[in-house]
């Protein structure tokens, strides 16, 4: 059996990060998510922090991109296509130094085909100098979160969508993951957000913060459309173990309430798309009144990092936050 994909906030060699580059897929808010993404490179790239790798998919990206972003220590730029930035799924899964995984892309259950996003990947891979072992699964990374000991956190939402892999059962998900991510043990959620096109990402609903302690939201505001959600994932954590056979501390962060887009619908935003970077976790907020708050309940949970709120509304307007657009190459 296969190591355990290490937990995010073990040492990286570097963090590639999506640089939004399409302005037919972003358009009017394709500048304001351009300068959310150069202020996550600028606070991933702080002293003693991550070596930043920012990928742009054209010419003109790489223009705008060297106009925020300038000689920023830390920062390289990496000119290479891409569908968009949504490199937590599209990319590789980094298992160990110089090696990865890559499974079958297939836009969210078909929902979103965009060229390049199945090959970046192995493009990336290389890129990074790794090598990549190919599995004939459809997956994404922000379905899954890591202790870095083999336990895994998913929603039967988005891993056993038709959608996805047809006639897959826990059973089977479970085998896929033990060969390809090393999983030992899967703790199964149900449904993610409201109106999250990739069917329940768990990087929007609950994530390790260490070792058996896991976060997830509690609702703000009494028009939390999210809020039963947020309910049943601590009553369900709560109850769980890990690989080890330990009982989970769940620790609740509170979430940004409710966010609506310009026609009023509700969209996913979440706090729990945090990014853990070496020496720093990077929270994305929405305006939100509770966006210092859930900065604040984070900071009690990464004594060892400096936590920061960046801004990611605009981010936001392509289905998508902090974690969503970046992965990172273990050290």
């Amino acid at each position: 059996m296969m190591t355990p994909v290490p937990a995010e906030w073990s040492p990286h060699a570097a963090m590639w990060v999506g640089f939004p580059s399409h302005e037919e897929l972003w358009q009017e808010d394709l500048a304001d998510a351009q300068r959310e993404v150069a202020q996550l490179a600028h606070a991933l790239a702080g002293p003693g922090r991550e070596r930043v790798k920012l990928m742009v998919a054209n010419e003109e990206a790489l223009a705008t991109a060297l106009d925020l972003i300038g000689a920023t220590p830390g920062v390289e730029i990496v000119l290479e296509a891409f569908g968009d930035v949504w490199l937590r799924d599209t990319g590789p899964i980094f298992t160990a130094p110089g090696q990865g995984a890559g499974f079958r892309f297939n836009g969210w259950g078909e929902k979103y085909d965009m060229p390049g996003d199945d090959t970046v990947a192995e493009r990336l891979a290389a890129r990074a100098g790794a090598s990549l072992i190919r599995h004939d699964f459809v997956l994404e990374g922000g379905s899954l979160d890591h202790d870095g000991k083999g336990t895994i956190l998913t929603t039967r939402q988005c891993l056993l969508n038709p959608n996805r892999n047809t006639g897959w059962r826990e059973g089977d998900a479970e085998r896929a993951l033990e060969v390809a991510l090393g999983a030992r043990k899967i703790i199964w959620l149900d449904q993610g957000l409201m109106n999250d096109h990739t069917d329940g990402h768990v990087d929007n609903l609950a994530r390790f913060v260490a070792p058996g302690v896991v976060a997830c939201p509690v609702a703000f505001g009494a028009d939390d459309p999210n809020a039963a959600v947020y309910d049943k994932v601590a009553e369900t954590l709560a109850a769980a173990t890990d690989a080890d056979g330990q009982h989970l501390r769940v620790a609740r962060i509170p979430s940004p309430g409710r966010v609506t887009d310009d026609d009023h619908h509700v969209v996913p935003a979440s706090h729990m798309n945090f990014l853990i970077a070496n020496g720093a976790v990077v929270v994305p907020t929405y305006g939100d009144p509770a966006g210092d708050w859930a900065v604040q309940a984070l900071e009690g949970l990464f004594p060892d990092r400096t936590v920061i709120g960046v801004a990611a509304h605009a981010l936001l307007t392509g289905g998508g936050s902090f974690h969503c657009i970046s992965q990172q190459e273990i050290a």
